[in-house]
């Protein structure tokens, strides 16, 4: 079940974010979640958890130049970061919850989201209005994350971690964008939200890579909300815990630049 703290990108967090975990993870999933929307030639396309805007900035340069891109995250300080960064031409950017947009039946002919419906506490309701955005024949195209097996530095800073707090472990990574990688699952979802069409679902691989240990551990631990599932169990306890994710990092992928694998699934659906 996801937790309160899941969804909290506040503060600081959505700097670090931007900084370290959308060039760590999220760029080239941006690249190919663009690319699919663009194959569509939407006219109008709504973004849901939008974040920093990794993937906005990728549809505003990938898009046909009269398209209108209205972007959307739940957290503040998100769309802020984003709005800030800015996109090579105009975006509405707007504070909204995926489970209830405010936005008229039927107006958009694509919606994207890039790794945002992992948080969404009630699935087939956010994929509903997902649906109800979209005009016959639109797209929903979303990604999520693959097990933590398979994310080998997301899969070794839980490690590291556990070993930390050993009696209460920040399972955030697990439990959260891990958590939802079943495509049976996903389907029943989709289905459930009134989506006659069949999903199709990719699995795609990239190599994550980060000039050190100690910049990927500053990613998972201060750019996420993993930071706050630290600091409730140690309020002054944050650097101690990136130290011990950054010795793992070391122990699996050497000092100095570090490689590891990345793995999600896409999915397409079509209204």
């Amino acid at each position: 079940m996801t937790s309160r703290l899941d969804t909290a990108f506040t503060g600081s967090v959505a700097q670090f974010y931007e900084r370290y975990m959308v060039p760590l993870i999220f760029e080239p999933y941006a690249v190919d979640l663009a690319a699919r929307v663009a194959r569509s030639s939407p006219a109008r396309v709504l973004e849901l958890a939008a974040g920093t805007g990794v993937v906005t900035r990728q549809l505003a340069v990938t898009l046909d130049a009269a398209s209108e891109i209205v972007a959307t995250d739940l957290n503040p300080a998100m769309i802020e970061e984003a709005a800030r960064i800015g996109t090579r031409r105009p975006v509405r950017w707007h504070i909204a919850d995926a489970m209830q947009l405010p936005f008229e039946t039927a107006s958009f002919d694509a919606v994207a989201c890039q790794f945002g419906v992992m948080f969404f506490p009630d699935k087939p309701r956010a994929f509903a209005e997902a649906r109800r955005m979209l005009r016959t024949g639109g797209l929903f195209a979303f990604n999520t994350w693959g097990p933590l097996s398979v994310n080998e530095f997301a899969d070794a800073v839980t490690h590291a971690l556990a070993a930390v707090f050993p009696d209460d472990p920040p399972r955030f990574l697990a439990r959260t964008p891990h958590g939802y990688h079943d495509a049976s699952v996903m389907a029943q979802h989709l289905a459930a939200a009134g989506f006659r069409a069949g999903p199709g679902i990719d699995t795609v691989a990239f190599t994550s890579r980060a000039v050190s240990p100690r910049v990927a551990a500053l990613a998972y631990c201060e750019g996420t909300p993993l930071r706050g599932e630290i600091e409730a169990r140690d309020p002054h306890g944050l650097e101690r815990a990136t130290r011990a994710a950054e010795a793992e990092l070391a122990r699996r992928f050497g000092n100095g630049a570090i490689e590891g694998r990345i793995e999600a699934l896409v999915v397409t659906v079509a209204a």
